[in-house]
């Protein structure tokens, strides 16, 4: 997203077990392992820590591996719960439910399966929007709310942030699209990872490798594509939202100082009543890879207001 943009329970609880670890859970070896049935979809859940929970939800193009750094920082003394959106990561890829509403009762399914009432919410790109209608739906069991780098269909500027020409995947998708990425996915996603970081080698190609792996998956892509193409129903439902009210609970907005930047405290402010502003320094969209040092500071300095 470079500096340009800077303009711009679970109804239906069913299973919880625990598995043993898989190698692809390199991220977080410590942590427990567990698929969570809730709301029609089976979500890949690692967890670990003790003390006041949080739950950190990722974005396109990653997994909840993206967390680590500060899934492991926060684990000294927070509840951490990392799950893998529905359709991405090992979480089931169901036919539908990829609008954010539904997404933000998987969420709540997740944390009452792990017998949470209560949690902090860190999210990034995607999550962001899950997490912003999981704050709308269930306010009662958000203490706090990190939203780091991109925008919330409907909110604040989002028909302008639309117009913006490195935002062309918002529109594309498609059983055309699946098909000429089918077998290509590592070349579809290094654009994003390049285009979109302040230093793209800090991308590392391990990881690159590892989230090529995970998109190439069955019906992942397919899943990424509904991700967005849901986008305009966010926006009616957030719309609504907002249309009766406001986010009441205090709420970090974190861009990547070569990415959003401020632009993500201007975005919020149109949603919420207590919005501190933040920028990552030295970093692009990629705020895990590129400087996770800073980010998980920022993080934990407001958790732990």
């Amino acid at each position: 997203m470079r500096a340009c943009l800077s303009l711009v329970l679970a109804g239906s609880l069913g299973l919880l077990s625990s598995v043993a670890s898989r190698a692809a859970d390199f991220a977080l070896p410590s942590f427990a392992v567990r698929e969570v049935a809730t709301n029609g979809a089976t979500l890949h859940v690692r967890s670990g820590g003790t003390g006041p929970a949080v739950v950190l939800l990722h974005g396109y193009g990653e997994t909840g591996d993206m967390w680590a750094p500060l899934a492991r920082d926060l684990a000294r003394d927070h509840s951490v719960i990392v799950p893998d959106l529905r359709g991405l990561g090992l979480s089931s890829k169901p036919a539908g439910g990829f609008d954010k509403k539904t997404q933000a009762e998987d969420v709540a399914g997740v944390m009452t399966a792990l017998g949470v009432q209560q949690a902090d919410v860190v999210a990034h790109d995607i999550g962001n929007m899950v997490a912003f209608q999981f704050a709308a739906r269930h306010p009662d069991r958000l203490r706090r709310l990190v939203l780091i780098d991109a925008p919330v269909p409907g909110v604040g500027p989002w028909e302008e942030i639309l117009k913006n020409p490195l935002l062309w995947h918002f529109r594309f998708g498609g059983k055309d699209m699946e098909r000429l990425v089918a077998g290509r996915e590592r070349i579809y996603l290094d654009r994003f990872w390049n285009e979109f970081s302040a230093s793209p080698s800090r991308f590392s190609e391990a990881a690159r490798r590892h989230y090529a792996k995970l998109y190439a998956l069955p019906g992942a892509m397919h899943s990424g594509f509904a991700q967005f193409a849901a986008f305009d129903q966010d926006a009616i439902d957030n719309r609504a939202f907002l249309a009766q009210g406001r986010l009441k609970m205090p709420i970090l907005a974190l861009g990547g100082e070569k990415s959003f930047g401020p632009m993500m405290a201007t975005v919020m402010r149109a949603g919420g009543d207590d919005v501190t502003e933040g920028v990552v320094p030295d970093s692009g969209h990629w705020i895990m890879e590129e400087n996770p040092g800073a980010t998980t500071k920022l993080v934990r300095d407001f958790l732990s207001r």
